[in-house]
C-alpha cells in the first residue's frame, strides 16, 4: 500500500516518517521523499492516528491525486537539487517528465495553476538555496559552484542569485550571518 506525505523534503522528516509508522506497528518496504510503500494495509485507525502524529510535525498524509502530483513533482526537484551529486545533463523537463512517466506539459500547467510559479522558478529557487548551502560550506569558489550548478557562467549564477535573495553571491559570501531558508518552506 503506498501513502504520500506532503513536506517530507529531508532526511529528517524521513526519520520521523519512519517512527511513527513504528509508533503503529506499521511496516514499510519503501521510503522515500514524499512516499511510502507499506507492507500491509492500513486500518483507517491507524491512518487517523498516522494522519494526526504527522500533523503535529508539519507532515501531512495526502489523500488528493492532483496534490499528490504536486507533491512527487517537488520531491524530484528536491531530490535532484539537494540530493544527487550532479544535476542531470538532459533538460529538467525532460528529467522530471522521466522520472514522474508523465507529458511535462501537463505537470507543467498543474504545478503552474496550484502553486502560482512555474516549475522553472522552483527550480531557479531551490538551486539558489543550493548555491548558499555551497557558498557557506566555503569549498568552492563561486566559479566551481556556477559550473556545479550547471549555469552557463559565473555572470549567470550571479543574476538568478541577485534577482531572487536581492544580494550577490560575493556580499552573501562575506556576511557574518547568512540565512537559508528550511526547504520545507521554498
Amino acid at each position: 500500500m503506498k501513502l504520500y506525505i506532503q513536506n517530507m523534503v529531508s532526511l529528517r522528516c524521513k526519520m520521523l516518517v519512519k517512527a511513527e509508522l513504528e509508533r503503529l506497528n506499521l511496516h514499510s518496504v519503501y521510503l522515500e521523499l514524499g512516499e511510502v510503500h507499506l507492507t500491509q494495509a492500513i486500518t483507517d485507525e491507524q491512518r487517523s492516528q498516522l494522519k494526526e502524529n504527522l500533523h503535529r510535525s508539519g507532515l501531512e498524509l495526502m489523500d488528493d491525486k492532483k496534490a499528490i502530483l504536486i507533491e512527487k513533482i517537488k520531491n524530484v526537484i528536491v531530490e535532484m537539487v539537494h540530493y544527487s551529486d550532479e544535476l542531470p545533463q538532459v533538460n529538467y523537463s525532460n528529467f522530471i517528465s522521466q522520472k514522474l512517466g508523465r507529458d511535462y506539459h501537463t505537470l507543467s500547467e498543474l504545478f503552474s495553476k496550484t502553486k502560482g510559479i512555474t516549475i522553472e522558478h522552483y527550480i531557479i529557487i531551490h538551486k539558489i538555496e543550493k548555491a548558499k548551502e555551497l557558498i557557506m560550506y566555503d569549498e568552492l569558489n563561486l566559479s566551481e559552484i556556477a559550473d556545479k550548478l550547471h549555469y552557463s557562467s559565473l555572470a549567470h549564477l550571479s543574476h538568478q542569485f541577485k534577482k531572487i535573495t536581492g544580494l550577490t553571491p560575493s556580499f552573501f559570501k562575506s556576511m557574518q550571518k547568512r540565512n537559508r531558508k528550511n526547504l520545507e518552506d521554498l
